[in-house]
């Protein structure tokens, strides 16, 4: 009788632990020079990086991470109380055209899908970088199955 209780609240626990793990949501991961990976705690969406990025994705990730990761995140996955992740069904190309991203650069954008605020325009960035940008955030969301 105990063996089987004692089986039981094993179980349980374990299935309480897997339960916590697979709804917490799992930040995502920051690919960091050496080619091991930090997790992002404040992160709002899991990401995945791509194995590879052409060299125009490459480009862009470099004008990502010094421009834009300091609202929307490493590997766009969002900030907690800073901005969106780009990373997401919203800012897919069938409903955010590559377009919006140069507005968006050039004029800032009212809030509209998210409660983080209007984001400002965003200066000393050539069209040129937010091609390249918009290349990355596109890589990522192939990677991660949006687009």
């Amino acid at each position: 009788m105990r063996n089987r209780l004692a089986l039981g609240v094993g179980l349980l626990a374990a299935l309480a632990v897997a339960g916590w793990l697979v709804f917490r949501g799992q930040a995502p991961e920051e690919t960091v020079a050496d080619g091991a990976t930090l997790p992002a705690p404040d992160a709002i969406v899991p990401v995945k990086a791509p194995a590879r990025l052409d060299p125009l994705a490459a480009a862009g990730e470099k004008a990502f991470n010094a421009v834009c990761a300091a609202c929307h995140g490493p590997l766009a996955a969002g900030r907690k109380g800073k901005g969106p992740p780009l990373v997401h069904p919203y800012y897919r190309p069938g409903h955010h055209a590559d377009e919006a991203f140069f507005r968006a650069v050039a004029m800032g954008v009212r809030a509209h899908h998210w409660t983080f605020g209007d984001m400002p325009p965003q200066s000393g960035l050539t069209p040129a970088d937010v091609k390249a940008i918009v290349a990355y955030v596109r890589a990522l969301q192939r990677a991660n199955g949006i687009c």
